[in-house]
This record gives C-alpha cells, structure tokens and sequence, in this order.
C-alpha cells in the first residue's frame, strides 16, 4: 500500500478552492506539464485521445472572465448579487485551464469501433472527466488551488473566436486555478457511508 499513499493523499486533500491569488508556487513549465501529462495519459475510450486543452495565464485569463462577467450581466442581471462576485473571484485567480472534447477524434476509429463509441456517449464523459480529475489533483499536490466551472455555452463563441478553436471542439468546462488565500478548506464532510461499498467472496 505505500506505493499508492501519497496518490490517495492527494485524492483526499483535492477540494474546491474559491479564495485564489494571481501566482503560483510552480512555474508555468510545469503547469503545462502536468496538463501535458493528463493529455497523454489520463483514460480514454479506444485510446482515442480526444481530450483537449488550453491553458491561459495573465491577460489571456483575466479576458476570458471579464467576458464572461459582462456575457452573465447581461443575460441574468438578476443574478449577479451572487454570480458577480463569484465570476471576479475567478479572475483574481493566476490562470485557467479549459478542457475541451474533440469530435473529430472519433474518425480515427475503425467502423466497429466508431459506431461502438457513438452508441455510448457516456464514456467520453467519462474520460473527460478523469482528465479534468488529474490535472485538479495534480495541481492540488503543487499547492495550488482550483474549482470547476462551467459557463458554456455563453462563452463559448468568444473562446472559440479568440483562440481559433477548431470547430469540432466541444468546450466542457473551466479550471481557474491560483495560490490559495488563507487556510486550505478543512475536512471533507462526513456523508460517506459504510453502506456504499459492498463486498462479495473476499
């Protein structure tokens, strides 16, 4: 079990983090490292390697939920009380990264595997979610912190206007990512169950 202990450390120390400020305890090389690595090795379906990502850091970052400020105000002004602040939050973060699924991927599948894939939608959510649990936890066991996010589609069109995203890109979701102000949320809350695991023939 030593092996495994400090990957499941990190599992049991990753939360979501709001309270972020605009640096970070590791370089930029090493951020795209890891996101690098997610890339290459996180789970996918048929090793089809569909997921992808941009990373952005300084004004590239702040644009990006300055926009989506603006986008949010106008469409739900009555929300802002608490979206707005929320949005800034993120902004006062050092960067995000966005996570995207690309369609495309799929044609490199053979026929079989092709309609095979298409028939159970649900596994790219699985491997896009895994992608995005290893770049969190990864960066978690860097000191940095993170949240996800998701305010697509409205911010999709600038995304993919600024940062030429292909069109068979599908924007999943948003990781700011920053040094964590004050003290790393506490403990988890406790409403894990002993009745969620069950065992058989051990």
């Amino acid at each position: 079990m030593a092996s495994t202990t400090p990957f499941l450390s990190a599992v049991a120390t990753r939360r979501s983090v709001y309270a972020l400020a605009k640096d970070s305890p590791i370089p930029n090389e090493r951020i795209i490292e890891i996101v690098n690595e997610a890339l290459k090795h996180a789970p996918s379906p048929f090793n089809m390697r569909s997921a992808r990502c941009i990373v952005l850091f300084g004004d590239e970052h702040n644009k990006l939920w300055q926009t989506a400020y603006k986008i949010t105000a106008e469409a739900t002004p009555g929300a802002m009380g608490t979206l707005g602040p929320k949005i800034q939050g993120f902004e006062s973060a050092y960067g995000t990264c966005l996570f995207f699924d690309d369609l495309e991927a799929y044609n490199s599948l053979t026929p079989r595997f092709s309609a095979i894939s298409k028939s159970y939608p649900e596994w790219e959510e699985h491997s896009s979610g895994m992608h995005q649990f290893v770049v969190w936890t990864a960066l978690t066991a860097e000191g940095l912190g993170c949240s996800l996010q998701h305010y697509h589609p409205s911010i999709t069109p600038y995304v993919e206007k600024t940062y030429g995203v292909p069109a068979s890109w599908k924007l999943k979701c948003q990781m700011p990512f920053g040094t964590p102000i004050g003290e790393m949320p506490g403990p988890k809350p406790k409403t894990y169950l002993n009745e969620a695991l069950k065992v058989y023939g051990a």
